[in-house]
C-alpha cells in the first residue's frame, strides 16, 4: 500500500497522477556515458583521419630526426639509429643560430607588427563607410589573401625585383631604386608577407570592432577623450581577446612560411633570408640529410608548440 501511493501525486484538481520514480546516480551515470558514447561516434571518422595525416607523420618526423635518414647513398636504404647526433650537429652548426635570428625578425616584423598592426589600421580605415576605401581594401588586400600562396609569391618577386613595378614607379620620378631581394631580402619578405596576410587580421579586428557598444565610446567622448584616447583606453582593452586570438593564428602561421620566402629570394643572398623552414629545406632536399633536415623541423615545431601553450594559457587567464 505504501509503494502504491508513493508511486501516485495529485494535480492541482486533486486527481491522482502517477509520479516518476526518481533515478539513482548511477543509473543517471550510465545515461550520460551513453549520450557522450552517442555524440563521439561520429566524430570517429574525423579522429581517425586526424590519426593517419597528422599525428602519424608528426610522429615518423619525430623518429625520423634520431636517424641518419639520406636520399642518396646506404642511408637511403636503410637509415640507421644516431640518437641526438643531428641535434647536436644541428646546433654546433654556424648557420643554425643565424637562422633563429632571421626567423625571429621575420616572426616579428611581419605578423607582431606588420599583419597585426596592418590588419588594425585596415580595420580602422574600413568603419570610415567609405565605399571606394572598401574597393580598394578589397582588390589589394583581400585579393593578396585569397589568392594561392605560390601566385602571391611570384606576385611579391615581381613587384621587388631589380626590374620590377617597385623600381619602374620609382623611375618615373628620378629615382634609382637598388636591387631590393639583394639589397634588402629581410625587408623585402617581411613587406611580401606582411601584404598577403593582413586581410585575416583585418578581418578578425572588424568584427571584434563591430562588438564594442558604441555607448562606451560615445561617454569616453563625452568625458572628453579625444579619437586616441578612446582607442587606447576603451576600444583596444574590449578587444583585447580577439588581438590574442589573431597573434596566436598569425604567429603559428608565419612560422610555417616558406614558399614565398624560396620564391623569393632563395634564402639568399648568402643566408641573409635563410630562414627555419628553408634551412631545413636546403638540408633535407638540397644536400639530401634528411635525418638533419628532419631535426630542424622538429625544433621548428617544438618553438610554434611554445608560442600556441603561451597564448592559449593568456586567453585562458582572460576569461578567467
Amino acid at each position: 500500500m505504501t509503494s502504491t501511493l508513493d508511486a501516485v501525486g495529485s494535480d492541482a484538481r486533486g486527481r491522482t497522477t502517477p509520479v516518476r520514480p526518481q533515478r539513482g546516480p548511477k543509473t543517471r551515470s550510465r545515461a550520460h556515458a551513453r549520450r557522450s558514447l552517442a555524440r563521439a561516434v561520429p566524430l570517429v571518422p574525423a579522429i581517425g583521419l586526424l590519426v593517419v595525416f597528422l599525428v602519424g607523420p608528426i610522429l615518423s618526423s619525430f623518429y625520423g630526426s634520431f636517424t641518419n635518414m639520406s636520399l642518396t647513398g646506404s642511408s637511403a636504404a636503410s637509415a640507421e639509429w644516431v640518437g641526438l647526433q643531428n641535434y647536436i650537429d644541428l646546433f654546433k652548426s654556424p648557420d643554425f643560430p643565424v637562422s633563429v635570428w632571421l626567423t625571429l625578425v621575420f616572426l616579428i616584423g611581419s605578423a607582431v607588427i606588420g599583419q597585426n598592426v596592418v590588419g588594425m589600421a585596415l580595420a580602422l580605415l574600413m568603419r570610415s563607410g567609405s565605399r571606394w576605401v572598401g574597393a580598394l581594401v578589397s582588390t589589394f588586400v583581400v585579393g593578396a589573401w585569397v589568392l594561392p600562396e605560390i601566385v602571391a609569391a611570384f606576385a611579391s618577386y615581381a613587384f621587388f625585383s631589380q626590374h620590377g613595378t617597385l623600381n619602374a614607379i620609382l623611375a618615373a620620378f628620378g629615382i634609382v631604386g637598388p636591387s631590393w631581394l639583394f639589397a634588402f631580402p629581410m625587408l623585402s619578405i617581411i613587406l611580401a608577407n606582411t601584404w598577403r596576410g593582413a586581410a585575416f587580421s583585418m578581418l578578425v579586428y572588424s568584427a571584434a570592432l563591430q562588438e564594442v557598444p558604441p555607448e562606451i565610446t560615445e561617454a569616453a567622448e563625452v568625458d572628453g577623450a579625444n579619437g586616441a584616447k578612446r582607442f587606447f583606453l576603451v576600444t583596444l582593452p574590449m578587444i583585447r581577446r580577439s588581438i590574442s586570438t589573431n597573434l596566436m593564428l598569425i604567429t603559428l602561421q608565419t612560422l610555417s612560411v616558406f614558399t614565398l620566402i624560396y620564391v623569393m629570394t632563395g634564402g639568399g643572398p648568402g643566408n641573409k633570408s635563410m630562414t627555419l623552414p628553408v634551412l631545413a629545406y636546403q638540408e633535407a632536399f638540397k644536400f639530401s640529410e634528411l635525418g638533419y633536415g628532419t631535426a630542424i623541423a622538429t625544433i621548428l615545431l617544438l618553438v610554434g608548440a611554445v608560442f600556441a601553450i603561451v597564448y592559449v594559457r593568456a586567453l585562458k587567464t582572460e576569461v578567467d
